[in-house]
């Protein structure tokens, strides 16, 4: 059976075709996030993969995304099978469901997305039994792009790092501080732009402010959401860009608190297309 299994995040979309536990083709598209995007902006966008799978015909479609939340999966699901008119099969559910079932299989653990925004789970093998929720990048969203990339902003434009750093951020991504401002304060998905500037904190890892904020960002994950779960009998497994980039970090953080750090995945594809083979 070919399956067409989507892993969604505010900023891009990973769709793989699979058939039998093997991955047959892999495209991308923009993220997909129902809490952003109107009705006619959703079906555009699942009809921008549908254009770039033309000639796939999937069976069965498992869409995991950022989002897709109770109120917003028949949205996303309504999407999906007006532009994939063929396939009568689609589910739709939460990327936190999706993280869990790559990272954890049918076996109990914590599982947790570090990407664009952050978010973490208990899971007993099957189902989601217990979730904190993340609130998203301006009440919470700990350890995330967006995270990290407004507490760089703020620190950088208050002058809390390293003399020359802001300087030469401001170089580097062409911005002044009215434009940052405007960005956060004025335009769309200001998620998505913050997020776009945690690479900055990646090439500074030296700097001992710049470690210390990361390093901070990630304890404050844990203890407010990873703590929350029995951590003491289950490993947390993280899949994400974020994670993914900044894992010694991650590790490090997970150290000072006792938190033992399982698996790291950049994305988690490859454990989707083994739960749904």
């Amino acid at each position: 059976m070919k399956t067409l299994i989507a892993d969604s995040g505010s900023t891009k979309t990973d769709w793989c075709l699979a058939e039998d536990g093997k991955i047959l083709r892999r495209t991308k598209t923009e993220g997909i996030n129902p809490v952003f995007l109107t009705d006619e902006e959703l079906r555009n966008a699942a009809e921008d993969a549908a254009r770039q799978l033309e000639d796939i015909r999937p069976e069965t479609i498992r869409f995991y995304g950022a989002g897709c939340i109770p109120t917003q999966t028949e949205r996303v699901r309504r999407a999906l099978k007006q532009a994939f008119t063929e396939t009568e099969d689609v589910e739709a559910a939460s990327d936190m469901l999706g993280a869990a079932r790559a990272l954890c299989g049918h076996q109990a653990g914590i599982a947790c997305i570090l990407g664009t925004g952050s978010n973490s789970c208990s899971y007993d093998g099957e189902n989601i039994v217990a979730n904190v929720s993340p609130l998203g990048f301006i009440l919470g969203d700990e350890g995330s792009g967006a995270a990290l990339g407004k507490l760089l902003v703020g620190s950088l434009l208050k002058n809390q790092l390293a003399p020359g750093l802001k300087e030469e951020f401001l170089e580097r991504y062409a911005l002044t501080p009215a434009d940052i401002i405007e960005r956060v304060y004025r335009r769309p998905l200001p998620n998505r732009f913050l997020a776009s500037l945690s690479p900055f904190l990646a090439e500074h890892l030296e700097d001992e402010g710049i470690h210390r904020l990361v390093l901070d960002a990630f304890r404050d994950f844990l203890r407010r959401n990873v703590m929350q779960y029995d951590w003491q009998a289950h490993d947390a497994h993280f899949c994400g860009s974020i994670a993914y980039h900044y894992k010694k970090i991650l590790a490090e953080a997970g150290a000072s608190l006792g938190i033992r750090i399982g698996q790291v995945v950049q994305s988690p594809m490859e454990g989707l297309v083994r739960y749904h083979a």
